[in-house]
């Protein structure tokens, strides 16, 4: 067959332009979006699986909060938020705690998602509406969108990276183009957003801190700002959205209260006297030591280990490469070899936790061994930037020998680094003369007997450390703008890392005030493969990224990783209901309840001691 020039043209042209992307009119409209695979509950579904429909209504959830707070906007960098404002807003959709990823429509009645990955539209609930009774349209999420990428913290800016547009269609449908079709989360995380009332802020600085009673379309209204000691929550008894099958069965507290503490062992004295009704546990002493006392002898007190599907994450003692004593590889490995986790788990910790090695700990995104050869497809081309052993050692990297050999090790690398003792033992820099010094920065008095022990190994090499407690209000200021050595910092992470992950290690966020690049990472190799995460397209290539992008953190030995559990500790009066199995990918106290007889029988006791 003759086929012409100009057909031949026609054709050349087509095969090399993008693909089209389908228009809405030719897409289904789903109830939900899965990352892989499909949602595990149908379009009818009634509630969620962990949610009581028939839970009794009332009562009031008080908990503790750390410090102080002196703003009740938390989408700015300014201030400090008060616990809890997540409560006042809805979000397009909302995950379902049982499932790894999966988000169902909450003010999006109906979601569109292009095969392409090139836009998605949402449809909004008719009925939607803010607490003051004005309607939620698709004004609304296109201000939201702009307001915090463009005035929000820099988070927003990049979890919303690949976004190109956002568009109102009319007044109940919002189109979002999307310049990067390879970010898979992209489309479910465009649900976690947050939507503003842009009829409230127009004539309102957003960017101000402010302690009003924000507006919003959630389940909880803010009913009374105490700066700096108390917020409390009602629930609001006309949301719009209650019966939605997302809600059904959830959000039956009437009042959720947050009390703030500046000391958290007076804060565990406040719940043992049942001044708080629930307290989540972070110290293992606590737990083994602090839970026997009458009322928990009356069985008034219960206490929970709630398993956490969720890969544990990096908690660690974070190094700020913006300090010059942390740039040299050898003397941030040498502070890693002076942590001695094990001591720390018999004599402080009741050998309750287990060591953490890597930033996706608990998971198969987590690097074993030596590298496959899947891996080594995406490392092999930074060969050159990269250290050998990166290719030739295996992980995990640990130091099962006593701590007097390994302090032998570490010495050994900061000379080599180019540090020296003087006379009277102190390690200085061989050239200046300057003491090798670092200052650990917290806000919470517990910490400070953990970090002595680092301390005391790093003096015995002759390091000069120091801990500095200030207030939490002077603790975040410093974290905005990096001024720290080191701090305790956590890397928290999915079953489906994405977008966060340039915000945790991307070049771009090492200088942005109030980023959670807290390292100072500026590294191509890095961004690199974090755009490989982000574009996986299936389970084993994201599970192969992350692989890649941990064994290049942890043989930069950045942080020096501490330790981790594989449960929530929960710590109750026993006045509240639930529904088991609970989830198992994330703990959803929204879907408990206050049993009113239990919560009576407290109340007389207190009103009789």
């Amino acid at each position: 067959m003759r086929v012409t020039v100009p057909l031949l043209a026609a054709l050349a042209a087509l095969a090399a332009s993008p693909v089209l992307a389908a228009s809405p009119s030719e897409v289904p409209t789903r109830h939900a979006l899965a990352l892989y695979g499909e949602p595990a509950l149908p379009a009818d579904f009634a509630h969620f699986p962990h949610a009581d429909p028939e839970a009794p209504v009332g009562g009031t959830l008080a908990r503790g909060a750390n410090g102080s707070f002196d703003s009740t906007n938390p989408f700015i960098v300014q201030g400090t938020p008060a616990s809890g404002l997540n409560a006042i807003y809805d979000t397009l959709m909302v995950a379902n705690p049982d499932e790894p990823f999966t988000m169902y429509g909450l003010l999006a009645s109906g979601i569109r998602l292009d095969p392409e990955r090139q836009w998605i539209e949402f449809d909004l609930h008719p009925e939607a509406r803010f607490h003051d009774g004005h309607p939620v349209d698709a004004d609304d999420v296109v201000f939201s969108f702009e307001t915090l990428t463009e005035r929000g913290q820099p988070f927003y800016a990049a979890y919303y990276d690949d976004v190109r547009a956002v568009r109102a269609v009319d007044a109940d449908t919002v189109h979002i183009d999307l310049a990067d079709s390879e970010s898979r989360e992209l489309p479910l995380i465009l649900g976690q957003m947050p939507i503003l009332p842009a009829h409230y802020w127009a004539d309102r600085d957003f960017e101000r801190p402010t302690r009003d009673a924000l507006l919003g379309s959630g389940p909880y209204r803010i009913e009374r700002v105490d700066p700096g000691r108390r917020i409390v929550y009602a629930r609001v008894d006309d949301y719009w959205g209650r019966d939605l099958p997302v809600n059904r069965g959830r959000h039956n507290i009437a009042r959720l209260v947050f009390d703030y503490y500046r000391d958290q062992t007076v804060a565990l004295e406040a719940f043992k006297a049942g001044n708080l009704d629930l307290r989540i546990e972070t110290s293992a002493r606590n737990w083994a030591t602090a839970y026997d006392f009458p009322a928990a002898e009356a069985g008034f007190v219960e206490r929970l280990a709630v398993p956490d599907g969720q890969p544990a994450g990096m908690q660690a003692y974070v190094m700020n490469l913006r300090r010059e004593t942390f740039q040299d590889v050898r003397v941030r490995e040498a502070l890693n070899l002076a942590f001695d986790f094990d001591w720390l788990n018999e004599h402080l910790f009741y050998g309750a936790y287990e060591r953490t090695h890597s930033y996706f700990e608990n998971s198969p995104m987590a690097a074993e061994g030596l590298p496959g050869e899947d891996e080594l497809a995406l490392l092999e081309p930074h060969r050159d930037a990269l250290p050998e052993r990166v290719f030739d050692e295996p992980l995990p990297v640990d130091h099962p020998e006593a701590m007097r050999p390994r302090l032998r090790r570490a010495l050994t690398l900061l000379r080599e680094a180019g540090y020296t003792h003087r006379d009277d033992g102190t390690l200085v820099d061989a050239e200046t003369g300057e003491p090798l010094t670092l200052e650990v920065l917290l806000f919470d008095t517990q910490f400070e007997r953990v970090v002595q022990p680092l301390l005391r190994n790093l003096a015995r090499l002759g390091v000069q450390g120091d801990i500095r407690i200030v207030d939490v209000n002077q603790y975040l200021n410093r974290l905005r703008e990096f001024d720290f050595d080191i701090v305790v910092g956590s890397f928290p992470q999915s079953a489906n890392p994405g977008n966060e992950q340039r915000e945790f290690w991307g070049s771009e966020y090492a200088d942005a005030p109030q980023s959670r690049n807290l390292i100072g990472l500026e590294s191509p190799v890095i961004d690199d493969l974090v755009d490989e995460l982000i574009a996986a397209d299936s389970r084993d290539a994201l599970d192969t990224a992350a692989r890649a992008l941990d064994r290049v953190l942890r043989w930069g030995f950045y942080v020096i990783p501490q330790w981790h559990l594989d449960s929530t500790r929960i710590a109750l009066w026993d006045k509240f209901g639930w529904r088991e199995p609970f989830p198992e990918y994330n703990l959803d106290l929204d879907a408990w309840w206050i049993e009113p007889e239990r919560a009576e029988a407290i109340e007389a006791r207190q009103r009789n001691r």
